[in-house]
């Protein structure tokens, strides 16, 4: 998406500022032609650009002045919803200044970028039954989950309870670094699944993932494993995952010749975890491991399965 930062006579504008709130994992919808007929994710903060070139002449009023820029993956809906045909179900969840629809249902043409409220959101999610959700996660898992981290990451540095080294210590941990693998490193000491004992060489991953942690999560080492690059790929896409005794658990997605291509035995076990990684290892092997299908394979831990978390967007825009 993009915009000029003023109107042409130099005024701000709202729809233009909003840009500028646009946060990572910020759910888009895409009125054109009468009816919402796209769902998008933002996968980065709004920055700097000129007019993109496929603008052609439209906009020329706005001069050569660089605007706000706003990173965008969209999905067409296979079925758009014309607001006007839910006109009375929409009406009384609009915003009340800058709404995007009118109450008539056609849309507002002042309005380029509005803040789309939460119950205007939830009858929206109602009336699209169930495509926003499925469109929302297919293009989460397009970016291999880093928008989410992205949208964890500009949170913590907008929070105003905590000072600036808290704030790189929790954002450090997201990479492995710092605190958090000094605290995991007195834990672990080698890759679980290789043997490798060299650390120059290991990285040092969250079991519970960095994006839902809370601040002590983050930087605790018992919610972490050393592993080999390639381990810790099948771990965190949820290839693969562990039982509190040991077992290793391999994904029915995966497929068996990239665990003989990587030296990878089945079937392995790799020690039993602690009763405090045992903790974020049952998350691990709900929330991440399979969540496509929610299989299993391998040795189960005879703990009950917990609900999946849903995506949750809390600040949905409209282009």
């Amino acid at each position: 998406m993009w915009s000029p930062k003023k109107n042409q006579n130099g005024a701000r504008n709202v729809s233009y500022d909003n840009m500028i709130q646009v946060m990572p994992g910020d759910v888009v919808f895409s009125f054109a032609d009468a009816a919402i007929r796209a769902v998008g994710v933002a996968i980065g903060r709004a920055r700097e650009a000129p007019k993109p070139p496929e603008f052609g002449s439209a906009g020329d009023q706005w001069g050569s002045d660089p605007g706000w820029q706003v990173p965008v993956r969209f999905k067409e809906l296979s079925d758009p919803l014309r607001p006007k045909d839910h006109k009375s179900q929409l009406a009384p969840v609009l915003p009340a200044r800058h709404s995007p629809i009118r109450a008539s249902g056609d849309g507002n043409q002042g309005v380029y970028l509005a803040a789309v409220p939460e119950p205007m959101v939830d009858k929206l999610t109602e009336l699209f039954a169930g495509q926003v959700a499925q469109i929302v996660e297919s293009i989460i898992q397009t970016t291999g989950g880093s928008v989410v981290d992205d949208a964890a990451e500009e949170r913590i540095l907008q929070r105003t309870d905590i000072g600036p080294t808290v704030k790189r210590t929790l954002v450090n941990a997201r990479q492995g670094q710092g605190v958090f693998r000094v605290n995991l490193e007195q834990i672990e000491r080698k890759c679980r699944v290789t043997g490798l004992l060299d650390r120059r060489h290991l990285r040092a991953t969250h079991i519970k993932p960095w994006c839902v942690c809370d601040d002590l999560e983050k930087l605790d080492g018992f919610n972490g494993l050393l592993l080999s690059p390639h381990v810790d790929h099948l771990f965190d896409r949820g290839y693969v995952s562990f039982s509190d005794f040991g077992d290793l658990l391999v994904s029915k997605e995966l497929n068996h010749a990239v665990l003989e291509s990587w030296g990878i035995a089945l079937p392995q076990n790799v020690g039993p975890f602690s009763q405090q990684q045992c903790r974020y290892l049952a998350y691990h092997r709900v929330h991440v491991f399979e969540k496509s299908n929610g299989g299993r394979r391998g040795q189960s831990t005879g703990a009950p399965e917990e609900p999946e978390a849903a995506v949750n967007p809390k600040n949905p825009r409209r282009p």
